[in-house]
């Protein structure tokens, strides 16, 4: 899918070196719970998460979901409030998605177009 495939492959090239970027991997929390996300940034000893509650309580500290809209992606950022232990939405991006938590990224979502 092109709306993953793209934030994927700058993501890759952004991450850093002890980081691992993984997609469409199970996650095993549980016996009965094995969410699949789309796309992980993880420490390369670390497993994944995939619905919001199983991160926040594997404490994991940022993550993004996105999504397709008209064969576009939108990117919706999280970062975990440590005293909430809950989840704050700190953006939605449409054309470009820049940040520097947890590490420096910049992303031109509108070049899909040229995949």
């Amino acid at each position: 899918m092109r709306v993953v495939s793209h934030p994927e492959a700058e993501v890759r090239r952004a991450t850093p070196a002890d980081l691992r970027v993984r997609r469409d991997m199970s996650v095993i929390l549980a016996k009965d719970q094995r969410p699949e996300p789309d796309l992980c940034v993880i420490h390369a000893e670390a497993g994944k998460r995939a619905h919001q509650t199983f991160y926040a309580e594997a404490a994991i500290p940022h993550f993004w979901r996105v999504k397709n809209h008209s064969d576009k992606p939108i990117v919706h950022v999280y970062e975990l409030d440590p005293v909430t232990r809950g989840y704050a939405l700190t953006g939605r991006h449409h054309a470009r998605l820049k940040f520097a938590v947890p590490f420096d990224l910049d992303i031109d979502l509108t070049g899909i177009d040229d995949i």
